[in-house]
Formats: C-alpha cells, sequence, structure tokens
C-alpha cells in the first residue's frame, strides 16, 4: 500500500532513490519487525526465560510473507498500532507449527519495542543506502575542483557580481559540506541506533531477573548497541538523525539552486548532464530544463516540515506516550525518502556537471571592469586611506555606468588615481587571475577535508 507520506509508485521516482524505495516499503517494514521477534525469540532461548524448541518454532516463523498484510494494516486502526494485529498473526502461524511454542511468542515485550527497534533497523538501512550516492556526490565534486581550480567565474552575493573567483572554489564548497552532512549522518547513526527493550513500562518486570541478560542477547541478535537503559519516551537519539538527514536535503538544495541559476538562458555557464529525454520540454524543442535541480529543490522544500513533525513528537507523556510516537511512523520513511532523492539528484549532477568556461570567463566582463573595483580601491587606499579610496572609485563606477565606459578606462584618464598608481598597475588590477587571495589554498583545504577518512 502506498499513500501521501509515503513510496508511491507515480510519483516516488520524482522524489526518491530506488534503493530508499527497497528500504522503506511495507514488507520491509513487516520483515524487520519480524526480525525483532525472531530475535527476540532466540534471545530468550539463549538465557532460559522461554525454551529453546520455542524460540526456534518462533524465529522460523517470522517470515512476511506468510502473513495478510492488508489485514494487519487494517486491524491497526483499532489496536492503535502494527505491532498488535502482527502478534496475533504471528501467534496463529506459531500455533499451527506448535501449540506449546505459541504461549511464548513476544514473550514480556511490548508493541513499542518491537516498532521502535524495527524503526531503529530501518534507519540502518536507509543510512546505508545514501552512501553510495554520498560518496559519488563527493568525489564528482572533489574531482570537479580540481578540474576547474583556475577556471575564472564571478562570485555573487545578493544575486549581483561580487568578485571574481575560481570556479573550482564553490565546487569544493560542495565536496566538503556534503562530506560534513557523511559525518553528521555516521555520529548521529553511531550515537541513535540502539535497541529498544523495556517491556511494559521500560522495566522489564516480566523477564524477573533475567532482563537485562535477554536484552544483552538480543542486542548482540541484532547487532545493535544497547544503551543504558530503554528510551520509549526519551526520542533525542531519533530527533538528531531527523535533524541530520534534514541538513543533508537542506545541502543537497543550495546546490541545485546555483546549479539551476547557472543554467539560466542569461547565464549559461554550467548544466547538468545531458541526455535523451532529459530535460525536455513537451511544447518547447529548444528547452533545456534542470530537472534534477527541481527534484533536489522539491525535496528539500519538503524535508523541513518532516523534520519539525519529529522534532514536535519528542514531546512525550510519562514512561510511554500517544499521538507524538505515532507520528514518527509515517514521517521518517517520508524523510528517508525524500533525502535520498534529494542526494541522488545533486550526485548525478556531481557526476556530470557542464562547465562553459568561455562563458563564465565572458560574464566577468559584463559589467566592464567595475567587478574589479574593490581591487582598485584597495591599492589606493595604501596611499589615501580606506574611505577616500573608497569614495574615489564608487564615483569612477558611476561614471563608468552612465558613459558606458570600462571602469579602467575612466581610471586611467583621471590624474587624481595616475598620480598613485602607474598604468600599468591600473592594467594589471584589472585581471581576475591577480585578485583571488587565499583561493586556492581554500581549495586545497575544502579538498582535503573532503577526503579526509573519518
Amino acid at each position: 500500500m502506498s499513500g501521501p507520506l509515503s513510496a508511491s509508485d507515480l510519483l516516488a521516482p520524482l522524489t526518491s532513490s530506488a534503493a530508499m524505495r527497497a528500504v522503506v516499503v511495507d514488507g520491509a517494514r513487516l520483515q524487520r519487525m519480524l526480525d525483532v521477534e525472531a530475535a527476540l525469540a532466540r534471545a530468550e532461548g539463549e538465557a532460559g526465560v522461554i525454551p529453546a524448541r520455542a524460540a526456534a518454532v518462533i524465529a522460523a516463523a517470522c517470515r512476511a510473507e506468510r502473513l495478510d498484510r492488508d489485514a494487519i494494516a487494517l486491524a491497526s486502526a483499532a489496536a492503535g498500532n502494527l505491532a498488535i494485529p502482527l502478534v496475533k498473526q504471528l501467534t496463529a502461524a506459531v500455533k499451527a507449527a506448535d501449540a506449546e511454542a505459541a504461549g511464548f511468542v513476544h514473550w514480556g515485550a511490548t508493541s513499542q519495542d518491537i516498532i521502535d527497534t524495527a524503526l531503529v533497523l530501518e534507519l540502518r538501512a536507509g543510512l546505508a543506502a545514501l552512501a553510495a550516492d554520498l560518496d559519488r556526490a563527493v568525489a564528482g565534486f572533489a574531482a570537479l575542483a580540481e578540474r576547474h581550480r583556475t577556471t575564472e567565474t564571478v562570485a555573487r552575493t545578493w544575486l549581483q557580481h561580487a568578485l571574481p573567483m575560481p570556479f573550482g572554489l564553490k565546487l569544493a564548497g560542495y565536496a566538503a559540506a556534503l562530506s560534513r552532512a557523511r559525518d553528521r549522518l555516521a555520529r548521529a547513526a553511531r550515537d541513535g541506533l540502539v535497541l529498544q527493550f523495556g517491556g511494559a513500562a521500560g522495566t522489564l518486570a516480566a523477564l524477573g531477573d533475567k532482563g537485562l541478560a535477554v536484552a544483552e542477547r538480543l542486542a548482540a541478535q541484532l547487532d545493535l548497541p544497547l544503551p543504558e537503559a530503554p528510551w520509549h519516551s526519551h526520542r533525542d537519539r531519533l530527533a538528531e538523525i531527523a535533524a541530520a538527514l534534514g541538513i543533508l536535503t537542506a545541502t543537497c538544495g543550495k546546490i541545485a539552486r546555483d546549479v539551476s541559476l547557472l543554467m539560466q538562458t542569461e547565464v549559461g555557464e554550467a548544466f547538468e548532464p545531458a541526455g535523451a529525454g532529459r530535460g525536455g520540454s513537451s511544447t518547447m524543442p529548444h528547452k533545456r530544463n534542470p530537472v534534477a535541480s527541481a527534484a533536489a529543490l522539491t525535496c528539500a522544500t519538503l524535508a523541513p516540515n518532516l523534520v519539525a513533525t519529529i522534532l514536535a513528537a519528542g514531546v512525550q507523556e510519562h514512561e510511554r506516550a500517544l499521538g507524538g510516537w505515532q507520528a514518527e511512523w509515517p514521517a521518517f520513511p517520508a524523510l528517508l525518502l525524500v533525502a535520498s532523492g534529494a542526494l541522488a539528484a545533486v550526485a548525478d549532477i556531481a557526476q556530470g556537471l557542464e562547465v562553459d568556461a568561455a562563458r563564465m570567463r565572458a560574464d566577468l566582463d559584463l559589467t566592464h571592469g567595475l567587478i574589479m573595483s574593490e581591487a582598485v580601491s584597495f591599492a589606493l587606499a595604501r596611499k589615501l586611506g580606506k574611505e577616500q579610496a573608497h569614495k574615489l572609485v564608487e564615483d569612477a563606477g558611476k561614471t563608468a555606468a552612465k558613459e558606458r565606459k570600462p571602469l579602467r578606462d575612466v581610471l586611467l584618464a583621471d590624474p587624481a588615481v595616475t598620480a598613485i598608481l602607474p598604468p600599468d598597475e591600473i592594467r594589471r588590477l584589472f585581471d581576475p587571475a591577480h585578485y583571488q587571495g587565499a583561493a586556492q589554498a581554500f581549495i586545497d583545504r575544502l579538498l582535503a577535508a573532503a577526503r579526509q577518512a573519518r
């Protein structure tokens, strides 16, 4: 089944990766819940809480294809969660094989233990599904940064021409930001993907003095860390993972916004990869639309509200709560989907971005040298002081704009300027390659950080 916050067969490819859709499908979710039930039975068999033979029968029955998925979904509305009807069907399946073993299904656990631990397993699989595209994106932008570390382009502030810069600096910034997102997800996963097992009220009272022993074995069965105690109504670990996914999606949105602006006809400096049927129009044959950027920006628009839902769900009552917990169920898979969609789109851009270096150089000259006004102002400031130099160049810029002349020519004709700066020095100041400061060092530092193994 699908809904507005889960994978839709028609819409899902626009805003999610195939790998992530495989993670969050209903069958996979039910199987993860059954994996927890199977691991619980084995752990309790090892600890001597239930008969070993019963544990084996229960584990063998924990197969999603044997359950009636539609019936579980319909029954969950009355039950309040998926675990209750799932356990009923599992118990019936075990009873058909061994009536005695059926009495030990879900022994000492509560529904939330199964649902939360299955969510942790889903998040673990989801974060693993992001890894390949994260690596592709970081590597792609790092390679582009090396290739274009001396390609001159316009740095834009407030969407206006500001200063010259190497295009490689922008690309290296993308690589480093995505690398930080990768590290952030790894830290959140390390801290947050832990076992949930506390029984009805977080005390494991039903297991007597065997509760901690079962918890230790259950954690080992599922290859999850065992936290200090159950965390039924403490959702901070999950919130941290959600925030990391939201930040990743925002980073992808920032990159997509830049690329879409660079693709504008009036700019035309860089382009998404081309391909048959990609970015076309249903009516205008000439169009080359930024479809990957659109996908990433769509996902970046959806993600913040999903993160906010998960943060709001953290306000929970006492030892086990209602409402907030349930809100996480659709929000987390939806967040995984849109994070994967944004990242997959940006990884594709990183692997095939087309750069028009000649157009970038031409766009540097659009303002007829005004982009170099800061360079001239600071050169004059060494003799005139910053305020006077700024005023002199500002006035010259206004004259250049009004008379449609290159700023360099206006300055060369001004005796107040040539008395301080020789003509050759003025001409040199209008070469963008000579005014890039520490940009090359920053590229090196950003790429070193992006490539560092964490």
